[in-house]
């Protein structure tokens, strides 16, 4: 029996800040949503630098402040077969979106990458991939708690607009 549930994968530079951060929430509002049994959500890093490393300590506080279950996690590296098994691969900045579609090859693989903040009905509007870095998730690493709690403000306003992407993606795959 082959597994049939949409594959979400987010993607960040090591994978133990933005991309958990965003792994956390959008399982918790698909969850939320009714998705939960239907949709797999992981991340992963262009980097190999944190590579099995747990989420940093202020992700997992500034998520656990606001109510997530922040599981136990390893950071690993983005993988070509990586994006062969997803169906939308979300990238937090887009220097992540350029170094995935060069990982992807395959011009149908390439387009499964999309700006996380793209689904943020407040982000800017962006016409072409030259400009899509208007849409970066910014980088909490080098600042306090309050770069964590910008960037899971920044994860949180897209999250809803993810999951009705996922949703409709799933419902017409349903209906096939």
């Amino acid at each position: 029996m082959t597994d049939e549930r949409y594959r979400v994968m987010t993607v960040c530079t090591g994978n133990i800040c933005r991309s958990p951060m965003a792994e956390v929430v959008l399982r918790a509002r698909l969850e939320d949503a009714g998705l939960g049994d239907r949709v797999v959500v992981d991340s992963t890093g262009v980097s190999d630098e944190e590579h099995g490393n747990p989420i940093d300590r202020r992700a997992r506080a500034a998520l656990a402040a606001r109510g997530y279950d922040v599981p136990r996690r390893a950071a690993r590296q983005v993988r070509a077969e990586d994006l062969r098994d997803r169906d939308l691969v979300l990238a937090m900045t887009a220097s992540h979106a350029r170094a995935l579609r060069r990982i992807a090859g395959d011009p149908d693989l390439a387009a499964r990458v999309v700006m996380f903040r793209t689904f943020d009905p407040a982000a800017p509007q962006v016409a072409d991939q030259r400009d899509e870095h208007l849409l970066d998730v910014d980088d909490p690493w080098y600042g306090g708690p309050e770069n964590f709690e910008h960037c899971l403000d920044e994860v949180e306003a897209a999250a809803d607009g993810v999951v009705d992407a996922v949703r409709a993606a799933v419902e017409r795959a349903e209906t096939h």
